[in-house]
């Protein structure tokens, strides 16, 4: 348990799509270049002065944003598992479940064999059958849909199987249950991962698609951390399409939406009740109105509309809260496609009790997973790591950066990674890492080199440091500093400065970490 206390409510809210730059995989899922947040910031429209307060700026990599000497939230960003690029597979990571496998898709059209069951099933003929925009599609084939009843179906880029159809042509109720139909069919080799009803009403020439579009996904492989919160009698609320994405599991309550507004009034008014456990919102107009149809400036002024409403919903949260602000793949609307785009995440976690630290480059979305089973103290054993201890207690945020520190360790002779996080008086983390030399005697220790770094930016006091170490960077062992690294420590700390050693990871997240002084580390220093 963190020393700040426990948190009873946390809101998770996905800005579907808000990616943060490519990934370095990017590339092989042709998205070379994508990058949603710095698409925006090049338009005059974007305000977000409120995500900037948070620290949305401070993020790795979007430094373009705006940065902030004192954030207010703890910020980073995250990679992504799973081997795809759409909302299922994002929100089911976040949820814990890595698909390493990535959904179908059907580039040319879904094959005849299905076409020819779902028209059994229907008594419907089928018209298009081939990757489309949604909005184009209604004005290509919506008059012979009337004309004649038969049902347009279309994919994209994404694994989706999508049915359009004129609400006067065929009543929502049953183009849902033709979805239905569809879902049984596509399992197996065509398990898309969503099947979308796609009703839209007009006359032809102005036809527009309506608010009660309706996914029916794939259940989840396995258990999600939604489904652990249920069984352990926290609730689970979804707003918007969460309900969709996971099938309706693991979920005690569902408030479906009708886009961004929707969503935010309904968390908005979520905020003023007592519940105890996870509110999961999605909103969806990022993606499903601004980025699939590459409008920049209509995606920059409703993420400028949602910051406007998180300066409102801030000050409404309670001291037991935690805010998570992040996303499930990027859409970059200024790229040469309609399509998902391969990108990291912003992960921006806000609360009276989390302290505003800097996670750096986090692996995996299931780190979300990992920190909500650690925050309500569940089993859930998924491969990501809980960020709890983190964010809120100083010593376990800097073990944390100091095996963030290791990876960047050049050791070819001895193989022994080493990182050093150090924090100084001003509040800022200076880390480092051993770089071993040929002629051993020049070889620098994690804990030498983000001293020199610290003194090197004029700072000169400090309050504690930590370190982390292993053979191929695999933490079996605590690993404290060499005698060399403890007297340098004693030029500028007092005995009783504090030395945090990472303990090994023990089901997602850190064991406790071990704390000594300075003086019991080195109980004879000299000085001159």
């Amino acid at each position: 348990m963190n020393h700040f206390g426990k948190i009873k409510r946390v809101f998770l809210m996905v800005l579907d799509s808000l990616g943060a730059g490519e990934m370095p995989d990017a590339a092989r899922f042709g998205d070379k270049g994508a990058h949603t947040l710095r698409s925006l910031s090049q338009t005059k429209e974007l305000f977000i002065p409120n995500l900037r307060s948070l620290g949305i700026g401070n993020i790795d990599g979007l430094g373009f944003l705006g940065t902030t000497e004192a954030p207010k939230a703890a910020v980073g960003k995250l990679s992504e598992l799973s081997n795809g690029k759409d909302s299922t597979v994002g929100h089911w990571e976040i949820a814990g479940v890595v698909s390493e496998q990535p959904l179908p898709t059907f580039p040319d059209g879904f094959p005849q064999e299905v076409i020819d069951q779902f028209r059994t099933l229907t008594g419907r003929g089928v018209l298009c059958n081939k990757p489309y925009s949604g909005t184009q599609v209604i004005v290509d084939y919506g008059e012979e849909h009337m004309r004649t009843g038969d049902l347009i179906v279309y994919t994209s880029a994404d694994s989706v199987f999508q049915i359009a159809a004129h609400e006067d042509i065929v009543p929502v109720e049953e183009l849902y249950r033709y979805c239905e139909m569809a879902r049984k069919i596509l399992t197996g080799q065509y398990g898309v991962g969503r099947v979308i009803a796609r009703p839209f009403i007009g006359e032809p020439s102005s036809f527009t698609r309506t608010s009660r579009r309706h996914d029916f996904s794939l259940e989840p492989p396995s258990e999600t951390v939604l489904d652990m919160l249920k069984a352990a009698g926290y609730a689970v609320i979804s707003v918007g399409k969460i309900k969709d994405l996971f099938a309706k599991r693991g979920l005690t309550r569902m408030i479906p939406t009708g886009g961004n507004v929707g969503g935010m009034t309904r968390t908005m008014e979520l905020v003023d009740t007592d519940f105890n456990g996870l509110c999961f919102v999605n909103l969806v107009d990022f993606d499903m109105l601004y980025g699939h149809r590459q409008d920049v400036q209509g995606y920059a002024r409703a993420l400028s509309a949602f910051d406007k409403w998180l300066g409102d919903f801030l000050p409404k949260l309670r001291e037991d809260d935690l805010l998570i602000l992040t996303a499930d793949h990027g859409c970059d609307p200024a790229d040469n496609s309609t399509d998902h785009t391969r990108e990291y995440v912003p992960l921006l976690m806000y609360g009276k009790k989390i302290l505003p630290v800097n996670l750096g480059t986090q692996k995996g979305f299931t780190n979300i997973a990992a920190t909500l089973a650690d925050i309500f103290d569940v089993a859930y054993d998924c491969p990501g790591l809980s960020l709890f201890g983190e964010i809120t207690e100083m010593p376990k945020h800097l073990a944390n950066a100091a095996v963030r520190a290791l990876r960047q360790s050049y050791c070819p002779y001895s193989g022994f990674k080493v990182g050093a996080a150090l924090l100084s008086d001003s509040g800022r983390v200076y880390t480092g890492c051993n770089v071993e030399n040929s002629s051993f005697s020049p070889s620098l220790c994690a804990e030498r080199v983000a001293f020199a770094k610290a003194v090197s930016a004029g700072e000169t006091g400090f309050q504690m440091i930590a370190v982390a170490g292993g053979k191929d960077g695999v933490i079996d062992s605590i690993c404290p500093p060499c005698g060399v690294c403890r007297q340098v420590m004693q030029e500028f700390c007092g005995p009783d400065f504090p030395i945090i050693l990472a303990k090994p990871r023990l089901y997602g997240k850190y064991d406790e970490v071990e704390i000594h002084t300075l003086s019991e580390m080195l109980p004879f220093g000299f000085e001159l």
